[in-house]
């Protein structure tokens, strides 16, 4: 589905991502960990067009998104949760939803989806008319992920979904990343510092640091791997 090959980014004169190559295959989870500051946010950033790669390719589906504008990129599929949620604190949940549709036609299947992340996230009916701002931060990740599920997305990307939240809150997330995976056979690229859980989760994993994949495998063999455990497990 997404192949990306050889991949620079740069911030200025700073180099973020250094020859990056991954693949992600339809109906995966995928996950991205390292560091603070290894560039995994960068590389969401990169495949959503928000910040261009300098050089290398990134397909999708066939098709050569490099240097396609964030627009055009979200239409054909691809759909981000960011960094910190990023939700519109002063438009309902109701209103959040609806920008989730914005590329989309098909109204009698927007009421479905509406009715089945109501049926995940019970709380967001409940407050569909209360402003996003003023829900807690787990619930307005609900809420952001609900929104990315709105534009019914081929490829999701999730960056850090677990990023101040409290470990039962993360639990019931990373449970709906999975349903989201099943049931809608959305494929999912997930980048997380929580990689104990990020591996336990995802078939297929990869490890940066400073700019560069450094290691891939299956996330239940990168679970095993000394090095895994020492950097990123505390182990």
């Amino acid at each position: 589905m997404l192949k990306i090959r050889n991949v620079q980014t740069y911030y200025g004169n700073i180099q973020a991502l250094k020859n990056i190559s991954m693949d992600v295959q339809e109906g995966e989870i995928i996950t991205l960990i390292g560091a603070n500051g290894a560039g995994k946010s960068t590389t969401l950033m990169t495949l959503c067009g928000v910040v261009p790669a300098t050089s290398g390719t990134i397909e999708f589906q066939g098709r050569n998104i490099t240097g396609m504008p964030a627009d055009q990129i979200a239409a054909l599929g691809i759909s981000q949760v960011p960094e910190g949620r990023r939700i519109f604190p002063y438009l309902t949940v109701m209103e959040n939803l609806d920008m989730g549709t914005f590329l989309r036609k098909d109204k009698d299947q927007i009421k479905q989806d509406l009715k089945n992340v109501f049926q995940m996230f019970p709380i967001l009916a409940d407050r569909r008319n209360q402003q996003g701002g003023t829900l807690s931060g787990g619930e307005q990740q609900m809420l952001a992920i609900s929104r990315a599920i709105m534009s019914k997305p081929k490829l999701l990307l999730l960056d850090e979904p677990s990023l101040g939240l409290a470990p039962i809150i993360t639990k019931r997330i990373f449970n709906i990343i999975k349903k989201i995976n099943q049931e809608y056979k959305t494929t999912i690229f997930l980048v997380e510092q929580n990689a104990n859980l990020a591996l336990k989760l995802a078939d297929r994993g990869y490890v940066m640091e400073i700019g560069a994949i450094t290691m891939t495998d299956t996330g239940e063999n990168l679970l095993a791997s000394e090095a895994v455990k020492k950097a990123y497990l505390g182990m």
